[in-house]
C-alpha cells in the first residue's frame, strides 16, 4: 500500500487527489496538510468526506512529511516548494508538485513570467515534466515530478502529433482556451465571485499568461526548435473544464489521412487519450469528473490550416488524476489505478 501525503489538501486540486485516492486500491493518505485548517476535520470542510475522511488536517511541514510517506504531492501556490525543497527530503520520498515551480527549466524564464524568485534551481535539470502520454519512461525513475499545468495539458496533447511529425508550422500556432471557474483555485477573488462570472465570458491574461511558456518548451522539445506561439485563455461561467481550439498553417502536402495516422500512432494504446473520429468535436461535459483527454484535428482546405480540438477536465486530467497517474508509474503500479472512472456527463 502506497503512503501519500498532500500539501494543499484543501485546495480544489488537493481536494480532488483526497477523492481520487480514497477511491484507490493500492494507495492510502496518511496526512492532510493545510496551512489555512489546522486541526480542523478535513471533513467539516468538504462536507462530501463526511464519514469518509475522519482525519483531522495538519500543518505544511514536509520535512516531517518526508518521514512517512512514499509520496508528496504539493498543490500549492507557485514558490512554495522552492522555497522548502531540499535533497533530503528528495533522499527520503518521492514529491509530485502541482505548481509550475519546477515546470521550467530556465529558471530565469519562471522568474520574468510568474515574476517571483527561483529558489532551489539545482534541482530543476532533474526534475521530469509529468505528462505521462510522452515522458513516461522518465517519470518511472524521477524522484521529482513537474505535474504539468492545465491549459498546458490540454494544449500540448491536442498539438503534439501535428508537431512530433512536422506537419504543421509550429511558428504559426494559435491557441484560443476557455476554463471554468475552479481553474483560479479557491481563494477568494472578486472576478471570480458568482455575478461577476455568470452569463458572461472574457479573456484574461492576455499575452502575459504564464502557461505560455510551459506550452512553448514541451512543443518545442517534440520538434527540435523554439517555438513562439499566441496563446489567449479565457473564463467560462463553469465549475471545471477545459476546452481549447487552435490554429496552424500546414506544411506542404499534408492531408486529413496524414493528420489522422499521426494521432493513431502517437496515442495508439493511451489509455486516457480519446482521438474523436471524423469532424466530432470534443466537449467538457464528455471528460467531466474523469481523466480522459479528448482530442481531433481536421483540415481546413480554404484556409490551408487545421483546426485542433482538445477537452479536459482542468481538475482531473488538468492537475489531480494526472498527479495520481505520475504516482502509479513513480510507484510501479498500473497507470491506470484509480483512474478508470466514467465521466459524468451531467
Amino acid at each position: 500500500m502506497i503512503k501519500a501525503g498532500i500539501i494543499g489538501a484543501t485546495g480544489y486540486a488537493g481536494a480532488e487527489i483526497v477523492r481520487l485516492l480514497t477511491g484507490h486500491p493500492d494507495a492510502e493518505i496518511v496526512w492532510y496538510g493545510s496551512r489555512s485548517y489546522i486541526e480542523q476535520p478535513y471533513a467539516d470542510i468538504y462536507g462530501s468526506m463526511f464519514e469518509i475522511v475522519t482525519n483531522r488536517c495538519d500543518g505544511e511541514d514536509l520535512e516531517k512529511l518526508a518521514e512517512s510517506v512514499d509520496v508528496i504531492f504539493t498543490a500549492t501556490p507557485q514558490g512554495y516548494l522552492s522555497s522548502v525543497l531540499t535533497e533530503s527530503i528528495l533522499a527520503k520520498t518521492k514529491v509530485v508538485d502541482l505548481s509550475a515551480d519546477y515546470r521550467i527549466r530556465d529558471a530565469a524564464r519562471y522568474e520574468a513570467w510568474y515574476k517571483i524568485h527561483h529558489e532551489s534551481p539545482q534541482f530543476l535539470e532533474e526534475a521530469v515534466y509529468g505528462l505521462c502520454e510522452i515522458n513516461r519512461a522518465s517519470i518511472k525513475e524521477a524522484r521529482l515530478i513537474a505535474n504539468p499545468g492545465c491549459f498546458p495539458t490540454c494544449s500540448i496533447l491536442s498539438l503534439y502529433p501535428l508537431v512530433k511529425e512536422g506537419l504543421i508550422d509550429p511558428r504559426g500556432i494559435i491557441i484560443d482556451a476557455k476554463s471554468g471557474t475552479s481553474g483560479a483555485g479557491r481563494g477568494a477573488k472578486v472576478a471570480n465571485l458568482f455575478c461577476e462570472v455568470n452569463e458572461s465570458i472574457k479573456a484574461y491574461g492576455v499575452t502575459t499568461h504564464r502557461h505560455t511558456p510551459e506550452i512553448e518548451d514541451q512543443l518545442g522539445y517534440a520538434c527540435g526548435q523554439e517555438i513562439t506561439l499566441t496563446f489567449t485563455p479565457h473564463l467560462v461561467p463553469m465549475n471545471r473544464g477545459i476546452l481549447v481550439t487552435a490554429y496552424a498553417p500546414l506544411t506542404e502536402g499534408v492531408t486529413q489521412s496524414m493528420i489522422d495516422d499521426a494521432y493513431a500512432r502517437c496515442y495508439q494504446g493511451e489509455p486516457f487519450v480519446r482521438v474523436m473520429p471524423g469532424s466530432r468535436a470534443p466537449e467538457t461535459r464528455n471528460v467531466k469528473g474523469s481523466n480522459y483527454a479528448d482530442v481531433n484535428a481536421v483540415i481546413d482546405s480554404r484556409t490551408n490550416r487545421v483546426v485542433v480540438m482538445g477537452a479536459i477536465d482542468n481538475l482531473v486530467k488538468g492537475a489531480a488524476g494526472q498527479a495520481v497517474q505520475n504516482m502509479n508509474l513513480l510507484c510501479g503500479l498500473e497507470e491506470t489505478e484509480g483512474l478508470m472512472g466514467v465521466p459524468m456527463a451531467f
